[in-house]
């Protein structure tokens, strides 16, 4: 039986994992969601293209919820807000740039006009009827990046985003560390903060650092100069265009993520490109190569990017030259180590030069490390901790380092998804747990494809699949054609007609005994077939297709 008078804070995605980020604040009749994001497929997961939290308790409570409060615009925080609306349309709070973002989403799915957007600014307050939300600067990879102080009934929640604490920003926004300090010395119940990079000593590089990189590569390049960045990351597009504009460089952005994103940008103020500098990619052709800057999407090797088609000579338009000089301006995100090298090593291969992380200083992090994570936590001095956005390891080391700040560890909670954190003015406690998961989209289909559906996936990529198909006559109990067995993935049909011969003997064999003995319902049919032929075919082979009996009947 949960407690009326204690906020619960319910993280239904994004703890254990990076990405997925999304955290019900909820206190009697009124919950307040920060971030709405997505996650990407793991390996095995075949074909889904993205991965959702399940939201069954916010829909099992919608009366409740009053709004999601987001705190920036990448897609682990924003990505599932389409799907979420799709099924509970709420108010949506966040800063211009968040929501510029949010509208591409909301216009490709068809739920701009039904959306119920407010843009604030940072140091703006939201009221609910119980709940006070302040957004608060912070610095981040993205530009309009928010900490969340949320005021509740028993005390303050101040929730951290994504963020580090860079002095020297490009866009010189300082995170406000005074405000935080402040809230600190009032009282702050519960800090929740970042984790990612809790495991790196010292400071982040300043994002201002990576300008003075790029200039010193721009100022040696003697053909075009092409750059993969993240699309969100404007403050790194803005050091692009600047060394460009510096060298005398029209810049083009490629890739649809890009190109919206930058758009948006550039509409709303946050990015600024001298007049006759920014071309479309099929002006390229119009200006010497020495003159171009191309900014890209494909920073992760992507297989249908734009930088992955350019590459692999796939690019409907950009075709790699002699003196192109590529920059991959990001790291990589955990499991996508192999499609950069595929991508790098192919561009090597044309005859391109590729600058990356590993030789050039050409990607900061924008989360913090151990030195800002400790800054955060002397000025807040929070009275309970829960350590956010990360896998175990780093919510484990999180809360590690909060102890060493002098944090009891009975104050501290590692949680996991699904599990409810209620606090009250004197006291903190786990106390039960909420349905939670995931939801896989594969094309238009939003939980269509389930465990048995990947499972099945996982069986036809691994041992393929084998096709029975025979004709019986219902009335006569006998085989008119076949067995004719078909294999996609399973062995090479030519090269093993002895075993395909032998496989269709068994089933005859099958087949027939049942006949004798007038069986004649489809379901035992097969059933023995598929029985009998996986048997002779683990035998043989030492794999288990999926065997798909097909009955015909005249």
């Amino acid at each position: 039986m949960k407690n009326e008078n204690c906020v619960r804070v319910i993280p239904l995605g994004g703890l254990g994992e990076i990405g997925k980020n999304i955290t019900a604040i909820e206190y009697k009749d009124e919950i307040m969601v920060i971030d709405c994001g997505i996650s990407f497929p793991e390996e095995d997961m075949y074909g889904v293209d993205l991965v959702i939290p399940d939201i069954s308790y916010l829909l099992d409570n919608k009366e409740k919820v009053k709004g999601i409060f987001l705190t920036h615009g990448h897609e682990d925080h924003i990505g599932s807000i389409p799907y979420f609306l799709k099924q509970l349309n709420v108010p949506i709070y966040g800063t211009r740039l968040t929501l510029g973002i949010v509208e591409i989403k909301l216009k490709e799915h068809g739920l701009l006009k039904s959306s119920e957007l407010h843009a604030v600014e940072p140091g703006d307050t939201v009221e609910l009827e119980d709940f006070k939300v302040e957004f608060i600067r912070n610095n981040h990879s993205i530009s309009d990046s928010c900490c969340l102080a949320i005021f509740t009934p028993v005390g303050v929640i101040l929730h951290t985003g994504d963020f580090k604490v860079d002095y020297t920003p490009i866009d010189d926004k300082v995170m406000d560390l005074k405000r935080i300090s402040n809230l600190g010395s009032s009282g702050v119940l519960l800090l929740m903060a970042d984790s990612t990079n809790v495991e790196r000593s010292g400071h982040t590089i300043s994002e201002s650092s990576i300008g003075e990189t790029l200039v010193k590569i721009f100022s040696k390049a003697e053909g075009r100069v092409i750059v993969a960045t993240f699309a969100s990351n404007i403050q790194r597009m803005q050091q692009i265009v600047n060394a460009s504009v510096q060298y005398g460089r029209k810049v083009a952005f490629s890739g649809r993520s890009m190109e919206n994103i930058s758009k948006v940008a550039m509409e709303l103020g946050y990015l600024h490109i001298p007049e006759h500098y920014m071309i479309s990619v099929d002006e390229i052709r119009n200006y010497p190569n020495e003159q171009i800057t191309i900014i890209t999407t494909g920073s992760q090797g992507e297989p249908m990017s734009a930088l992955a088609r350019i590459a692999f000579s796939t690019h409907k338009t950009i075709k790699l030259e002699p003196n192109d000089l590529i920059i991959i301006s990001a790291s990589p995100i955990p499991g996508n180590g192999k499609f950069i090298s595929r991508v790098i090593n192919e561009l090597f291969k044309k005859g391109a030069e590729v600058i990356y992380e590993a030789l050039e200083e050409v990607h900061v992090s924008g989360h913090a490390y151990r030195e800002e994570l400790k800054l955060i936590h002397t000025l807040v001095h929070p009275k309970y901790f829960m350590p956010v956005h990360g896998e175990y390891r780093h919510l484990r080391h999180h809360s590690i380092l909060a102890q060493k700040l002098g944090m009891e560890s009975s104050n501290t909670f590692i949680m996991e998804t699904g599990q409810v954190l209620e606090l009250s003015e004197n006291e903190a406690k786990v106390s039960g747990r909420v349905p939670t998961g995931i939801v896989l989209v594969d094309g238009l289909g939003v939980g269509d494809v389930g465990n048995i559906v990947l499972r099945d996936r996982r069986h036809l990529a691994e041992d393929g699949i084998l096709t029975v198909v025979v004709t019986i006559e219902k009335e006569s109990y006998n085989i008119i054609a076949g067995p004719d067995i078909i294999t996609r993935g399973f062995i090479y049909v030519k090269e093993s007609e002895p075993l395909i011969n032998e496989a269709k003997e068994i089933v005859k064999k099958e087949l027939d005994n049942c006949l004798e003995n007038k069986v004649i319902e489809w379901y035992v049919l097969k059933s023995n077939m598929k029985k009998s032929l996986e048997k002779f075919l683990y035998e043989k082979t030492k794999r288990r297709p999926v065997i798909l009996p097909i009955i015909m009947e005249i």
